[in-house]
């Protein structure tokens, strides 16, 4: 019953309230009609295709008297942030450490049905050129099987680009409490920084029946370690003294 003048905007509003760690579905339906009851004259209605001649209603006269727009909503829930420590990865540059991340997941729903389109692997590996989602396998021995789509964001593509070649990460270990309904996630973390820096990151967890877990990470490269001392012994006053030494780069 909401009335448009011509070019008029109106802003539809959709409120998301979930209350379990899945995805909903919904749809927002527009449903429009000439306000004087008047049909939208349109002769060649056979020409329009399939996915048009759907959401119209054709008039006995041959005009469009409804238009229907249809628009899916998907409904993701993610876990409240809470005010947690960055896992700390630190190393000297030129260094390699390796740490363990745990990720807690909870509120976890076994049995949900998984989104389309779920792919499937035993392991996940964020160590890869276009940094791509990669799926968990998590189950608790029985018959019930939970996917989740894992992946280390950055806070921009300059951040991207200094440590995505410098990170890797391997799922170790997967439990599963299902009574609780708490998933963890056990990573192994690998860096190996070739310059002092100090950067962000974010673990992304997204379950394939709706539900997304994010956990903050903070890499720090400190300075390396001195490469060589030079030493310059003074031939005498007011004359120059000079060593010579060669520097190699490691890249072109």
């Amino acid at each position: 019953g909401t009335r448009l003048a011509l070019k008029e905007e109106l802003d539809i509003p959709v409120l998301f309230i979930p209350d379990a760690m899945k995805m909903y579905e919904a749809a927002v339906v527009i449903h429009v009609m000439k306000e004087n009851g008047e049909n939208w004259p349109y002769e060649d209605f056979t020409e329009l295709n399939k996915d048009l001649k759907s959401s119209v209603t054709v008039a006995e006269n041959g005009g469009i008297q409804e238009i229907l727009w249809i628009y899916p909503v998907h409904g993701i829930p993610e876990a409240p942030q809470q005010k947690v420590v960055p896992a700390l990865i630190r190393c000297q540059a030129r260094q390699r450490v390796e740490r363990r991340v745990e990720a807690l997941l909870t509120g976890v729903l076994p049995g949900a049905t998984a989104m389309p389109d779920a792919r499937n692997s035993a392991m996940v590996n964020i160590n890869n050129p276009e940094n791509v989602q990669e799926v968990v396998q998590v189950t608790d021995g029985f018959s019930t099987t939970v996917e989740f789509l894992c992946e280390l964001q950055y806070q921009s593509s300059e951040y991207k680009s200094q440590l995505e070649s410098l990170v890797a990460m391997d799922l170790v270990q997967r439990e599963w409490d299902t009574e609780s309904g708490t998933v963890t996630l056990i990573f192994n973390v690998v860096f190996a920084p070739n310059k002092p820096m100090r950067n962000k990151a974010t673990l992304v967890v997204q379950c394939t029946t709706g539900g997304v877990w994010k956990f903050p990470m903070l890499f720090i490269a400190t300075e390396p370690e001195v490469d060589d001392v030079i030493n310059i012994e003074a031939v005498g006053l007011n004359k120059e003294s000079f060593v010579g030494f060669k520097l190699t780069s490691q890249t072109r």
